[in-house]
């Protein structure tokens, strides 16, 4: 994962003032570097790489203002923030409007600068992450929507690459939710059938004598409700691919059908003497044991055999942890763009608890997780809050209903100050201007009640 440096561009044309900050940003760890304008700064940010921008407002050449517009354009993911006196705090406003991150008043209080260069570091790691899952995102989604850069997707895959172009039976074997159906569509868009039909038919979904009348079409008149006759599944996918899915909930009688299917390329209708000639190639999937179902007689050994020809293991998300932030982010940009939310990646403490969850709904889950997430979010970043209650004990105490005797009445006023801006933080995702929005407050105003309730 890409990682963010600790450098700090100082800005301001007061020398004695840059010193002294160029000494206590040094004393906090940080690599200082300065410039005396904002064209300076501008010119700076092109040649070096920083984390954040520390720059005062008032300037001779350049004001802090315009060097904001011009940082911005170049690298609009880079923090900056402002220093102002009183008197400006109207133009820091605005300034957070064109993209600050923050602005702090003259004289500095150190304490908050110190928490506010740490946060908008913070920012800037996570913005990094967050390109870096895109990135990584383009280069892994070549095969047909599977996205994955772990051992056990990169040993599938080349399975998949070798099979896939033959005209091989491919039995595709995994845990509800893995992903079988995308597997089975990569290997038909990289096979030469790629350019005829796909179909697909749930093989637990349909009572036996309509999976039958599905699969291979019937006759008119020859069961109630046959109006007309019926093309079946193999003869649409004449050319092309047949997906079988959860193969084995197939009743035994249709086995046997299946079977002739396969292995003299013929299907009969319904109700029909004829036997018609198909060229399909057939893919199946399966979330159960058919070895242990042929055991105990519940499928027919030499179908198994006939559609174990090449078996494809889609392991468990839990066995590719790996894989979930890449996930996550793909679901992520889909569901934002989906739902027209403005959320571009996920906070630290969202990705770690995702990373240690075991994933028993695998993908499926993960994916229904992050729509969920998108959904609720009311900021930037998804953070544990809008994750599933189930996810983590954190989000399971976070998320418990409200005790119906809690009343706010008697408190001290500092108290029910501190819960309001607690819990407006909560609902705002923890994006702190929009919290002070939302309190009728400036950011500045609302950093101060934080630290005098000690919740920074």
């Amino acid at each position: 994962m890409a990682r963010v440096n600790n450098s700090i561009l100082v800005v301001d044309d007061d020398q004695a003032h840059r010193g002294m900050l160029r000494t206590m940003l040094r004393s906090w760890g940080y690599d200082v570097e300065e410039a005396s304008d904002g064209d300076e700064a501008v010119v700076l940010v092109r040649e070096k790489s920083f984390s954040v921008v520390l720059t005062d407002v008032r300037m001779a050449r350049m004001n802090g203002i315009n060097a904001l517009r011009g940082i911005l354009e170049y690298n609009p993911a880079l923090p900056v923030v402002l220093m102002t006196a009183y008197s400006s705090v109207e133009t820091a406003v605005e300034a957070l409007r064109l993209g600050a991150y923050d602005y702090l008043v003259k004289p500095l209080d150190f304490d908050n600068l110190k928490h506010t260069l740490h946060q908008a570091i913070e920012h800037s790691r996570l913005s990094v992450e967050n390109r870096e899952l895109r990135r990584q995102l383009s280069h892994t989604a070549s095969m047909s929507g599977i996205i994955g850069r772990s051992k056990a997707i990169a040993r599938m895959q080349e399975i998949m690459s070798t099979v896939a172009p033959t005209e091989a039976t491919v039995l595709i074997s995994g845990e509800s939710g893995t992903g079988k159906e995308l597997v089975a569509r990569a290997l038909h868009a990289l096979s030469s059938r790629a350019d005829k039909p796909f179909i697909t038919v749930n093989c637990a979904a349909l009572a036996e004598n309509l999976l039958e009348s599905e699969l291979f079409g019937h006759e008119k008149g020859s069961f109630t409700g046959a109006e007309r006759r019926r093309e079946g599944r193999f003869a649409q996918a004449h050319g092309g691919t047949l997906f079988l899915d959860e193969v084995g909930e197939m009743p035994l009688s249709i086995q046997a059908k299946l079977l002739r299917a396969l292995q003299q390329g013929e299907v009969q209708r319904v109700g029909s003497d004829t036997q018609l000639m198909v060229d399909v190639r057939v893919l199946a999937a399966t979330n159960r044991d058919l070895r242990l179902e042929v055991a105990q007689k519940r499928f027919r050994e030499d179908l198994f055999f006939r559609l174990n020809v090449i078996s494809v293991d889609v392991p468990p998300l839990r066995e590719r942890a790996e894989d979930v932030p890449l996930l996550a982010a793909h679901f992520l940009e889909e569901f934002a763009s989906r739902n027209r939310k403005a959320v571009r990646g996920f906070s630290a403490q969202a990705l770690d608890t995702m990373l240690r969850y075991s994933w028993p709904g695998n993908v499926r889950e993960l994916e229904n997780a992050v729509e969920r997430a998108v959904i609720l979010c009311h900021g930037d970043l998804i953070t544990g809050r809008e994750l599933p209650s189930m996810l983590s004990s954190e989000a399971q105490v976070e998320e418990r209903p409200a005790d119906p005797d809690a009343s706010l009445a008697g408190l001290p006023l500092d108290e029910v100050e501190r819960r309001a801006i607690e819990e407006t933080l909560r609902l705002a995702g923890d994006n702190k201007s929009e919290a002070a929005r939302r309190l009728g407050i400036t950011r500045a105003t609302l950093h101060n009640k934080l630290r005098k309730y000690g919740m920074e």
